[in-house]
């Protein structure tokens, strides 16, 4: 049988990429505005990292945040798949479920939550600094995330749809809402909590395409 490649464990994989870049531990303090003294703890084993931590190590360190997530001993590939499974989107149930399960997000998930934070997208991608946002970012953000759901392939084609801007003002902002939802870190779900920050990205996608199909 091939040998599973474990990742190492968060302290380790901390103290390896300071090294590689020259930092302090108390640099990385000033530059993540993370308690130096909780970072140490993290690094030598002595505390849990939080999702915000690991986000704010990911940004400082250029390091992609899943790496970190496994390395902190959150559940990864388990929780995709629950996550990203057929029929899932639309069931807040499931969605519930997954939530608790994760052990990461202690918030209730409501559709409506995210068809107001859509609504509110919806607005800003009608301005000029709504559609630069999106013009300038959605790739870039793409790249982070990597081809992580299935919902990945109906974005890239709004995007086009949003590029080409061939259809009314009115679908260029329903589109441009739900792409604002997915390229901005403020959402129902925080981005930053890997894997399941994408959760509500999911459903506000299939929320637009439904809505779409209908027009």
């Amino acid at each position: 049988m091939p040998e599973v490649k474990k990742s190492k464990p968060i302290g380790s994989l901390l103290k390896e990429l300071l090294e590689k870049r020259s930092l302090s531990m108390r640099k990385l303090s000033e530059l993540s505005k993370i308690d130096t003294a909780t970072i140490s703890r993290i690094v030598n084993g002595k505390r849990k990292a939080r999702p915000e931590h690991l986000q704010k190590f990911a940004t400082c360190l250029d390091v992609p945040i899943a790496d970190l997530f496994a390395a902190a001993g959150y559940p990864m590939e388990t929780e995709q798949k629950k996550i990203y499974s057929d029929e899932l989107y639309l069931s807040v149930d499931s969605i519930q479920k997954v939530l608790k399960s994760s052990q990461l997000y202690d918030q209730n998930f409501t559709i409506e939550r995210v068809e107001e934070q859509l609504e509110k997208y919806q607005q800003f991608a009608q301005t000029e600094e709504g559609k630069e946002t999106i013009l300038k970012s959605f790739d870039e953000k793409l790249q982070k995330l990597g081809s992580i759901g299935p919902f990945i392939s109906h974005l890239k084609e709004m995007f086009d749809t949003f590029c080409s801007m061939k259809v009314s003002s009115h679908h260029l902002s329903i589109i441009g809402g739900v792409l604002l939802y997915f390229i901005l870190p403020v959402d129902v779900i925080p981005d930053y909590i890997f894997p399941i920050g994408y959760l509500d990205d999911a459903v506000a996608v299939q929320l637009v395409s439904d809505l779409l199909t209908k027009k």
